[in-house]
C-alpha cells in the first residue's frame, strides 16, 4: 500500500473518528439515560458503548470494505483473512470514566496489516483532541507535530499506570513500587489509549499496563513511535489482535529505565 492511499485512509479514519465523537459525547452529556451492563469485574459497557461501535463499523464497510474489522464489543465475531486489511477499533475507550461524568475517554481506531500498525488515530470529542498518525509519515493532534518529552530520567515527569483484572494486582503494585522508589510518580486517568496519546504529546513520559487488548493500545503504541518514543516489540507481533499483550510505551530517553523498573528482575514479562 502507497502513501497516498494510506493518507486516504488516515484522512477517513480521522472523519469517521470525529462523527463517532460528535455522537457518543451527545450521549455523555445525557448519561442519565443510558442503561448500563456489568461485563466483568470493572469492566462496564452501555448502549453508547455498542451504538458507537455500529456506526463505525458501518462507515468502515462503506468506506473500505475489503477490510476485516476488530472492534471492542463484537470481537467474538472477527474474521480476517491472510493479507487483509484490519480496522482495530475501541468505540469509546475509558468506559468507566465516561458513565462516571469523568471526561477522560476518547475513541480509537487503528489500521493494521501484516501485524504492522500503519494507521492511528485517538479523539478525544470533550476537548476535540485529534492525535493521528500514519507509519512513516509523523504524529499530530490537530495537525501540529507530535513529539515525546526530552525527560532523561524518571524524576522528569509523570509516568501513567494502567490496571488489569486479567492479571495479579502485583503486576501492577511491584512496577509502581519500583516506580516510586526509582524518584518517579504515577498518573492514571482510566484510558489506557488516552494515556499512549498524551506520552506521544509529551504530556507523560510513559505508560505502562500489565495486559491490554488490540483496541486498547495498537493506536496509541503508533502515536508514540511516530513522535519518536519507543514502545515493546509485541504489540507488532502475530497473536496480539486476539490475546492482547503487556504494554510498555515511552520517551526514549526514559523507556530502558521505565522497562528496569517494570521488570525488577523478572524476566517474563512479556515487554521484552
Amino acid at each position: 500500500m502507497n502513501e497516498a492511499e494510506l493518507e486516504q485512509r488516515l484522512e477517513a479514519a480521522c472523519d469517521m473518528a470525529r462523527t463517532a465523537g460528535s455522537f457518543a459525547a451527545a450521549k455523555f452529556a445525557d448519561l442519565g439515560s443510558l442503561t448500563v451492563h456489568s461485563k466483568g469485574v470493572q469492566d462496564m459497557a452501555t448502549e453508547a458503548d455498542l451504538e458507537t461501535e455500529a456506526l463505525l463499523r458501518s462507515a468502515l464497510a462503506e468506506r473500505f470494505p475489503g477490510d476485516a474489522f476488530l472492534g471492542e464489543e463484537s470481537c467474538g465475531d472477527f474474521q480476517a483473512s491472510e493479507g487483509q486489511g484490519i480496522w482495530v477499533v475501541d468505540p469509546i475507550d475509558g468506559t468507566q470514566p465516561f458513565i462516571s461524568n469523568i471526561t477522560s475517554w476518547c475513541i480509537a481506531l487503528a489500521y493494521v496489516l501484516d501485524n504492522q500498525t500503519l494507521i492511528a488515530v485517538i479523539y478525544d470529542p470533550v476537548r476535540d483532541e485529534m492525535f493521528a498518525a500514519r507509519r512513516g509519515g509523523g504524529a499530530s493532534v490537530n495537525g501540529r507535530a507530535l513529539t515525546t518529552s526530552s525527560a532523561a530520567s524518571l524524576a522528569e515527569g509523570l509516568v501513567g499506570l494502567g490496571y488489569s483484572n486479567r492479571v495479579a494486582p502485583a503486576a501492577t503494585l511491584g512496577p509502581m513500587q519500583r516506580l516510586l522508589e526509582a524518584q518517579g510518580m504515577f498518573h492514571r486517568c482510566g484510558s489506557g489509549a488516552l494515556s499512549l496519546a498524551y506520552v506521544a504529546a509529551g504530556r507523560l513520559i510513559g505508560y505502562y499496563e500489565p495486559h491490554m487488548n488490540a483496541w486498547d493500545a495498537v493506536a496509541g503504541a503508533l502515536l508514540v513511535r511516530e513522535a519518536g518514543g519507543r514502545s515493546n516489540p509485541a504489540l507488532e507481533q502475530e497473536g496480539v489482535l486476539q490475546q492482547g499483550c503487556a504494554v510498555l510505551a515511552a520517551a526514549d530517553g526514559v523507556y530502558d529505565a521505565l522497562l528496569a523498573a517494570v521488570e525488577g528482575g523478572i524476566a517474563d514479562t512479556g515487554l521484552t
